[in-house]
């Protein structure tokens, strides 16, 4: 018999801490596991329904930009994916970093493609490749941005079946960002975090500071293969700024 499945607030992930001290203070970090997200699915009800009733004052709630965008149906089956010319001769360019496939697909590079354009793909290529003889690596992401950076593809660490994806950046995260703020009453913060380092994709306030926010989860406490837990709790302790 499986094992039943508890979804919400949940204890931290293995080998990962509660809490984490910043410039700003202590916070905790409360991981929640989801189902499986889908095309489709409402993050407004997923949230009233699993994380709402546990919040208190002052918590603000970290959401992978993975799940919004498999969400908005910006996931795709790596065999419905056709590469181009262009995508097959730039991925062998591409350095294959250990912590994530990124661009480093044809998959993933078709979709940089579709989502920047041809134009930008190539110009940013060539200046790149300019800076590699200088020594001067990451500078392809470093022009293309944030929305490129986020592109990530299969991987065996994955949630089935999202380990035989590619997937986009999430669309508008801002905006996403804002109306989830205003439908729980809690701040909401999509953000794009590995183990190399955290991207802020998404902020209610765009006066809030991304290396604040990024401070918090720079030690990447969620997990999305078998802990299932794209989301997170995040309670200012000690008297910590509430950003």
């Amino acid at each position: 018999m499986s094992e039943e499945i508890t979804y919400g607030v949940m204890s931290p992930n293995e080998t990962k801490n509660l809490v984490i001290e910043t410039p700003t203070g202590k916070y905790e970090r409360h991981p929640v596991r989801t189902p499986v997200i889908k095309s489709g699915d409402n993050i407004t009800e997923l949230l009233n329904e699993l994380v709402v009733p546990s919040l208190e004052d002052g918590d603000m709630v970290f959401i992978s930009e993975k799940i919004i965008a498999i969400s908005q149906g910006r996931a795709f089956p790596i065999d419905e994916i056709k590469p181009s010319r262009l995508a097959n001769f730039l991925v062998k360019f591409v350095y294959k970093s250990p912590y994530g496939i990124g661009l480093g697909s044809p998959w993933t590079m078709e979709l940089a493609i579709r989502e920047i354009g041809r134009f930008k793909i190539i110009g940013a290529a060539i200046i790149s490749g300019i800076c590699k003889i200088f020594g001067k690596r990451g500078v392809f992401y470093n022009i293309l941005g944030p929305r490129v950076r986020a592109i990530d593809g299969p991987c065996d660490c994955t949630l089935p079946p999202y380990n035989h994806y590619a997937k986009m950046a999430p669309a508008k995260p801002h905006e996403v960002a804002a109306k989830l703020t205003r439908e729980i009453g809690h701040k909401v913060i999509i953000i794009d975090a590995n183990d190399i380092g955290v991207n802020i994709l998404g902020k209610p306030d765009k006066n809030m500071k991304d290396e604040e926010i990024a401070a918090i989860f720079k030690d990447n406490p969620l997990g999305q293969d078998r802990q299932q837990t794209p989301m997170a709790v995040v309670r200012p302790i000690e008297g910590a700024k509430s950003l």
